[in-house]
């Protein structure tokens, strides 16, 4: 039976397919009565999914994450589309294409990463450029950078999602800098390129985009500057020390980038090159966010429907 792609499924369709169950939660309905509510991910994206005629059996018989036949239905509620599981049962890897089930960029990994190589090779400073070639040259530290999805939700939610990401930054940055010449553009760079490091600890995607227990436990933007002072640690220990001064400008970037407390960040822009980076990593993830929902809106609507992250409905039609 040909896959059905999560974006195919309409409205009042039967369902009887494989898909990635994530993030299920055991709970009760007003009554009392236990059902569980998940996500149905592939490749095409993800649906919120509720089973109500459930048990703890069957919850703790769901891998998290992991495959499973689903058969059941779709409806809308509230004006989004769902799946009403009626069964549900485990699928081994060994039996799924895994390319249906894992969202992958479309864009060129190898000529992205090419390029932000040689946008780094601009940064003069000779200390910054001695630190941010200590992560060039970690070459598995960099195939997990090329390969995390920058979120599992909100924007970049597919494979190579960071490094898609972090290069349309980096050339938003070039675009600008020459505009603001009173902004450090080597602290900008090195900012922008590392701001997100931490997500390759933080991400899990071997099945589905989840967070490991130490990126739950302790966040990327924690451990972006765990990592940066690493770096920093081993390139003393080689004879190469970075200057203090730099060290905090650069961690005070990582540390704001995303600019309000209540978005976690544990502190305030306060230099140019710090609000630089807030903005443009707010500008691409919001371009990205929108554009997806906009692409993966599954009706005829010149509209979307209620987008929660955006607190908007999307207008979707293009001028001729």
């Amino acid at each position: 039976m040909a896959h059905k792609f999560i974006n195919e499924i309409k409205p009042g369709e039967a369902i009887n397919n494989v898909y990635v169950v994530k993030d299920p939660i055991l709970r009760s309905t007003t009554k009392g009565d236990p059902y569980i509510a998940m996500y149905l991910c592939d490749c095409s994206g993800q649906l919120n999914a509720r089973m109500w005629q459930a048990s703890e059996e069957v919850y703790n018989s769901l891998p998290k994450p992991g495959f499973v036949r689903i058969q059941g239905k779709s409806e809308l509620y509230q004006n989004n589309l769902q799946i009403i599981v009626n069964n549900i049962s485990v699928v081994d890897s060994s039996q799924v294409a895994l390319d249906d089930f894992l969202a992958k960029t479309t864009k060129d990994t190898e000529k992205m990463f090419d390029e932000i190589k040689k946008i780094m090779g601009q940064i003069k400073n000779p200390q910054l450029k001695t630190l941010v070639t200590e992560f060039l040259n970690d070459a598995d530290l960099m195939e997990n950078f090329c390969n995390v999805p920058a979120a599992t939700k909100m924007h970049h939610n597919y494979l190579g999602g960071l490094l898609e990401h972090t290069h349309s930054m980096l050339k938003v940055a070039l675009a600008i800098l020459p505009l603001y010449p009173k902004v450090q553009a080597d602290l900008v760079l090195a900012g922008v390129f590392l701001h997100d490091i931490g997500k390759t600890e933080e991400i899990s995607y071997d099945m589905a985009f989840s967070y490991t227990d130490s990126g739950q436990l302790i966040g990327h933007i924690a451990k972006s500057l765990l990592m940066i002072n690493k770096k920093a640690d081993n390139l003393s220990a080689k004879g190469a020390p970075i200057n203090q001064t730099i060290m905090d400008a650069l961690g005070h970037i990582i540390l704001s980038h995303h600019g309000q407390y209540e978005f976690g960040s544990p502190k305030l822009p306060a230099t140019p090159e710090a609000f630089m980076v807030n903005y443009i990593d707010d500008l691409d993830a919001k371009i990205n966010q929108v554009t997806s929902a906009i692409d993966n809106e599954q009706s005829d609507s010149n509209w979307t429907g209620w987008q929660k992250a955006l607190e908007t409905r999307l207008y979707r039609k293009r001028i001729e």
